[in-house]
Order: structure tokens, then sequence, then C-alpha cells
């Protein structure tokens, strides 16, 4: 096969980012989109077709949009809730002889707990398709090539890091079923932490070596509500995104940190520290690493882009993202970056898991990555909801379900 030709189930915020990405990827072209909001799905393949990345169209379903044999691989990026019963639709279609798919790529989280996370894997396996899990921050150009040229030169010369720091700060998500903690899984944990959690883990494992090489032993973590339960800022969200939110009441977390205590194969002590906001007021949104070690550090933040541009008082009009991805001001000095499909990681990602399906590659970033990313996540619920740290794998974490999923978390009035 020369070519692949790809479908996507989504047609959002997150769909568009990988359409604008595919400029820069060889050798496939998008072909198909579903999503249940038809006039979504047609703005989406017409965004595919003006920016010549494939002659997509619109399917009335998932099943037909499997079974067309000019698809060969799809990506999933609809809503955290409907994870697996997509997944379902592509597999059921696949079991009834119809289509020739090669793989399938899933946005994160995986899941919203670990039991949909385990079925999500167990359904690929049944269905024998290769898979890949699309954490597009491990595919951002610094943290790939600053991670190189530390473990290549620092780490060689004086010894491996120790400890990674990432973070992933915004004012909040756009569409409204973020926010409902029994349809995104959680809060602002479950929705970020996830790459927050990966580049981590993703900087402190040398190149080449298993993900095995380092396993957690320790997990302590933090949740808080600081901006969104606040009686303005509720009433902004019934509001302006769903009237059914009731912050004051049954709020999810916007603000999360955590510390997980690795062990390399040594036995040594690593450590990473990840924190996640949607209650960040900033430029934008910010993503931030760090990498230590003995006689070396690693730094990138991504609203460090080299350009600026300056708007007066007089310069007024409508607010937008033109600038940077949550945009927060239209005036003053602001940061600009240049390709955010790039910068970010989605360019190398896709380029990466279209190159492993042509190739018949099973891709390192799986699944089963996927899963083990939810595990941490859902072990740091149980560890704020606690209030202590708790030993891996704690007991329990197989039905583990958030309280903030459940609806039934408060924040700690003190």
């Amino acid at each position: 096969m020369k070519r692949l030709g790809v479908g996507f189930i989504g047609s959002g915020f997150i769909t568009r980012f990988h359409i604008q990405s595919w400029q820069a990827v060889r050798d496939a072209d998008i072909l198909g989109i579903w999503s249940p909001n038809r006039a979504h799905a047609e703005a989406a393949a017409a965004l595919a077709r003006a920016l010549h990345v494939g002659e997509a169209r619109v399917f009335d379903s998932i099943e037909a949009m499997v079974a067309d044999p000019a698809i060969h691989a799809i990506w999933i990026c609809g809503p955290n809730h409907k994870r697996i019963e997509n997944l379902e639709a592509i597999v059921d279609t696949l079991a009834r002889g119809k289509g020739e798919l090669i793989g399938v790529a899933c946005e994160k989280p995986l899941a919203r707990n670990v039991a949909e996370a385990r079925r999500m894997v167990e359904l690929v396996k049944q269905a024998g398709l290769l898979h890949g899990y699309l954490e597009d921050q491990l595919f951002t150009p610094a943290i790939r090539r600053g991670r190189e040229i530390i473990w290549k030169r620092g780490a060689a010369l004086t010894g491996r890091p120790y400890l990674a720091r990432a973070a992933e700060e915004h004012s909040g998500p756009h569409a409204p079923w973020f926010w409902f903690g029994h349809l995104q899984g959680g809060g602002v944990l479950n929705d970020m932490m996830c790459h927050s959690v990966e580049v981590a883990r993703f900087l402190l494992t040398e190149p080449g070596a298993s993900r095995q090489s380092i396993r957690p032993v320790k997990v302590t973590a933090q949740i808080a509500s600081l901006k969104w339960s606040r009686p303005e800022y509720a009433a902004w969200l019934r509001e302006h995104m769903d009237a059914r939110l009731d912050f004051e009441r049954h709020p999810v977390e916007d603000f999360a940190r955590a510390t997980i205590e690795f062990v390399d194969e040594a036995g040594r002590t690593l450590i990473a520290e990840t924190t996640t906001s949607w209650s960040y007021v900033g430029p934008g949104l910010r993503l931030s690493a760090e990498l230590l070690g003995p006689e070396y550090s690693l730094q990138v933040n991504s609203l460090d882009s080299g350009a600026r541009l300056f708007f007066s008082r007089r310069v007024q009009g409508e607010a937008g993202e033109d600038l940077v991805e949550k945009q927060n001001a239209e005036q003053g000095w602001m940061p600009l970056v240049g390709n955010e499909a790039a910068e970010y990681g989605y360019e190398w990602e896709n380029r990466y898991f279209v190159r492993c399906f042509l190739e018949g590659r099973q891709p390192e970033e799986d699944f089963q990555a996927g899963l083990e990313v939810v595990e941490l996540l859902m072990t740091a619920y149980m560890s704020a909801e606690q209030e202590r740290t708790l030993p891996w794998k704690p007991e329990g974490l197989e039905t583990f379900v958030p309280a903030v999923a459940q609806g039934s978390w408060q924040p700690v009035l003190r």
C-alpha cells in the first residue's frame, strides 16, 4: 500500500487541529468524516478539501465509513463518553466482514476510568488492528529534540535524569461536555494531566529502553476548584456553556497536581511532578516541561514562541484565537505561536502513526500506553480523595470511578 486513507470520528476542535497538521503528513489522505452533528462534519470535510489534504466526504454512519474500501485507518476524536461506543461500531463492522482497516488511533485520554480503558484494549485486540494512542505532546519538536540531546550528552557523561516536571494550563475548555464530570470522566485532571503524566514519564525514560524500564511506586495528588465554582463564574458557565451546569453544587476540579515516584532498573528514585489547570489566566494555553539531572537541565515553554505582537487600546474587535489557543486578551504584548499544529506535536504525531500503519508496524505509543496513563490518573484521583500518598497499584483501582465523575465531589471548605 502506498497511501493511507484515513477517516475521522468527530469533527470538533481536536479534529480540526489534526486536519491542519495533515499539511505536513505524507502518504496519507483524509477521506472521511463522521460526526453526530452533520453540519460540523460538513465543515470539517470542507476544511480538509480546502487544505488539499484529501477529498474528504461526510459519512452517514461509522459503519459506512469503516466499510468503505478506501478507508484504511480511523482516528477516534469524539467525546470521552463515546469512546467505547465508537470503537464497538468499528469492531462490529469488521466482524461482519466489511471494511479493510489496518489500524485505529484514539485521542487522549483513552477512557474515563480503568475499566473502560481495559475494554478499549480488549476491543482493539479482538479486531486484530494496529493501534495508536494519540498523545500529541510526546511529539512536540522541542520535547523530542531536547530529550534526545539531554540523554546523548548530559546523561551519557554525568548520569541519568532524576526529576521531570510537566504542566498544561489554560482558562478552560470550549465544548460544554468537558465540564460535565460524568461525560468527561472527571475535571481537569482527567482532561489534561494525561498529557503531563506521559510527557514526564517519556522524559525520564532512556531513549530505546522499554516503558517498563521505569516503574511507578507511589502517587500523591491534590485537586481543587479554585475559580469556576465561585458564584459569578458558575453563572457564566450556565449562560455560556450549558444551563444544566451547576458548579456551585456539583463542580469538577479546575486545578490538579500529582507527584509520581518511579524507580529505574537500578532501584534509583525518579520523580515526576505534574500540574494542570483550567483556572490559569495568561496569554493562552501554556505547555511547560523541565528535565533535571546531575549536571544539566532542559526547559520548554510553549509561550516562549519568539514572536510577539502589541495592540494598543484603540485596536478593538471581536475576541478570537488567532495568536494562540485559548487566547485570553486582544490588546497589549501577546505571544504569537506561528504553527500551533507543529509546536503542539500534531504534525510529528500524525506522520509517525501514518508511517507505522503503512509499514504494518505496531506503534510504541499504543492503547496499552493509554491504559497505563489512565491507571496513573485514577490513582491520582484516589490519592486526592483520601488525602494521602498511595502505593502502586492501589486496591480497587480496576473498579474505581472518581467522586468528580459521580457528581458527589465537593471542594474542601475550611
